[in-house]
């Protein structure tokens, strides 16, 4: 259009690259307001991305801003979580955040430091900060979307310094694998890292050797120019692979005083600086741009299939092994619901699983031996609306244990069994041994933890924890264990089972799993011995109803011994003796304290002083 003299210039329509740019530098300056604001933070890593997230919230992606639960929204996780204040800048322009960006970092805000989801800000959905696990979980995501039948797709946000983390590369062997297409990623490669360049610098081409020979389509762009960035979106939307966007960027962005400059990384700027910076950016008006909204796709009808299997029934005495029912009660309730989803670390054949698999393929998600990417897409997949059950050996699952902290934060539903656990299997060693993991488990925030003594309470936990939300953990034993309750049995949260009482008891005697019977054992050679006792089956480990025990253990004694195939530090005896402390109930713990030695169950049992010789013996110089 030729533009006469002294016609206004505003006449003429910006781009929509132009208007992208716009956006961009909004996003810049909102983030050095944040972070100067808060007096921390790091605006460096925001002003990096900019161009990025401008294109990706205002360009690429659709979704619904005031409706984020929408399940056929494109989803984002910025796994460089340190990033936040552009995260909340971009929700904010688009009128996906409630919160005022002038909140971040303070107290009671919604905007912290790092993303975490809460219930009043639905468009943040995974926690992150935590460098690594962002590509697991959108790895989850997108396959949660693929088996919904959805059109939409993930994004996920790495930095450069986390491509140093091995569970990217476990997420990356994983997506090729399944092929699964509906996932890009975007590497924000801008050099520097907390304390100066990243192990790779600016080296692009070996970045992009590396994902290509995992499988991915892998493209090179300046991360700075909005027209390659679009160019590059769709391109992937077009892949049959999983795609990796490698977009060259410089670190501070815009601020000539803090660009591709060491030694920004953490720093917010001060008000002088800020002022400075402003000066720098362009100060736009927010263009008027409408976000793609989602294509809504169809919803799956449920299936009539007549419901075949029943909760096994057991004869009380029969030996079944607790890992064993809980394979059997994963059939139980994937043939019920569509949303159980079932993954494993390669040991499906150990954990038994691998039931739910042959039943039902559909249900079954193989993880190979990849524990924290694992975790990572079980979070994905929960937060996509699944209830998700993921089993490995307890030893194992302490490789997942960041992981797993961050899908409490995420307030993921998901159930993970720990098979294997304790110096009750035996001959493989210390190395397979899991002797931590009630620990592990017990300190994450609103966690439950169970640990079943035969095969009748396996099934019925692994169906509870169907009911409840939050981070379930079920401990299983290898060996065959006696079946001692009846299917008319109920199991609830925070309870416990009173296996053997009378009026004259003296001492009770406490155990889980394998120690159950232990227990069991010893009440029976101590009445043979004319001592009385009580015996508990703690099956929930947390939370407990402790003023119950403590009632009941005034009443038969007020002195308990604990038995536990676990290390002392964490396990049910230091719980117990913290719970207890200032009740005058006295108490003796029972635990593995050194590192175990290859050896039989009941060799080891015995070596370790937690079988029922150790609890009759103790008993007796107890009371």
């Amino acid at each position: 259009m030729k533009i006469k003299k002294g016609q206004a210039l505003a006449l003429i329509p910006k781009s929509k690259n132009q208007q992208l740019q716009d956006i961009a530098n909004l996003l810049r300056r909102d983030s050095l307001q944040m972070t100067t604001e808060a007096g921390s933070g790091h605006p460096s890593s925001c002003l990096s991305c900019a161009e990025i997230i401008s294109v990706l919230f205002f360009d690429e992606m659709h979704y619904e801003p005031k409706n984020e639960n929408n399940p056929d929204n494109d989803e984002f996780v910025l796994s460089k979580g340190h990033a936040a204040p552009i995260l909340y800048a971009a929700l904010k322009r688009a009128g996906a955040l409630e919160e005022p960006l002038s909140s971040y970092r303070k107290l009671g805000s919604h905007l912290e430091g790092h993303p975490v989801p809460s219930p009043f800000e639905p468009a943040i959905k995974v926690a992150t900060g935590s460098l690594g696990q962002g590509l697991s979980v959108g790895l989850g995501m997108a396959m949660a979307m693929r088996m919904q039948k959805k059109k939409s797709r993930v994004y996920v946000l790495l930095g450069d310094s986390e491509i140093a983390e091995g569970s990217i590369y476990e997420a990356c062997e994983l997506a090729s694998y399944h092929k699964v297409s509906n996932i890009c990623a975007i590497l924000d490669m801008n050099r520097l890292g907390q304390r100066g360049q990243t192990m790779l610098g600016y080296d692009a081409e070996t970045y992009k050797k590396r994902f290509r020979s995992f499988g991915w389509d892998v493209l090179i762009v300046d991360g700075h120019s909005v027209g390659s960035l679009v160019g590059a979106f769709k391109r992937s939307r077009e892949n049959d692979k999983p795609t990796l966007i490698i977009a060259k960027t410089v670190k501070g962005k815009g601020v000539s005083f803090v660009e591709n400059k060491d030694g920004w990384h953490g720093r917010a700027l001060t008000k002088e600086e800020y002022f400075a910076a402003l000066k720098e950016i362009p100060p736009p008006s927010m263009p008027e741009i409408n976000i793609k909204l989602p294509e809504k796709s169809r919803t799956l009808k449920e299936s009539n299939k007549k419901k075949k299997t029943r909760m096994k029934s057991f004869k009380i005495g029969k030996l079944v092994a607790t890992r064993e029912a809980y394979g059997f009660g994963l059939e139980y309730l994937a043939e019920r619901d569509k949303k159980i989803i079932v993954i494993d670390a390669e040991v499906s054949n150990s954990t038994f699983s691998e039931i739910v698999k042959k039943m039902e393929p559909s249900h079954f998600i193989e993880a190979y031996i990849a524990e924290q990417n694992m975790i990572g897409m079980a979070l994905g997949l929960s937060i996509k609306g699944y209830h998700v059950y993921a089993s490995s050996f307890a030893a194992f699952l302490s490789r997942a244990h960041d992981q797993i902290r961050m899908s409490a934060l995420s307030h993921g539903n998901i159930t993970i069994c720990g098979s294997h656990a304790g110096i009750s299997i035996g001959q493989d060693g210390a190395s397979q041994m899991g002797l931590e993991d009630i620990a592990l488990f017990r300190d994450l925030p609103n966690s439950t933890v169970f640990y079943p003594s035969d095969a009748v309470s396996t099934q019925k936990i692994v169906e509870l924890s169907n009911k409840l939300k939050g981070i379930k953990y079920i401990r299983t034993t290898r060996a065959k264990t006696p079946v001692i309750y009846s299917k008319e049995e109920k199991f609830e949260v925070g309870e416990f089972k009173i296996l053997r009482q009378s009026k004259s008891d003296s001492i009770v005697l406490i155990g889980a799993g394998i120690t159950l019977h232990e227990c069991l054992k010893a009440h029976k050679l101590l009445k043979d011995n004319g001592i009385s006792s009580a015996v508990i089956d703690l099956y929930c480990i947390k939370p407990l109803d402790v003023k119950k025990l403590i009632n009941f253990v005034n009443h038969h004694g007020g002195k308990i011994i604990v038995s536990e195939d676990h290390y002392s530090g964490g396990g049910i005896g230091e719980m117990l003796a913290y719970e207890l402390l200032n009740t005058g109930i006295r108490i003796k713990s029972l635990s593995i304290n050194k590192a175990p030695h290859s050896g039989t169950p009941e060799q080891l049992l015995d070596k370790y002083s937690i079988n029922a010789r150790h609890i009759v013996m103790h008993a007796k110089t107890f009371i």
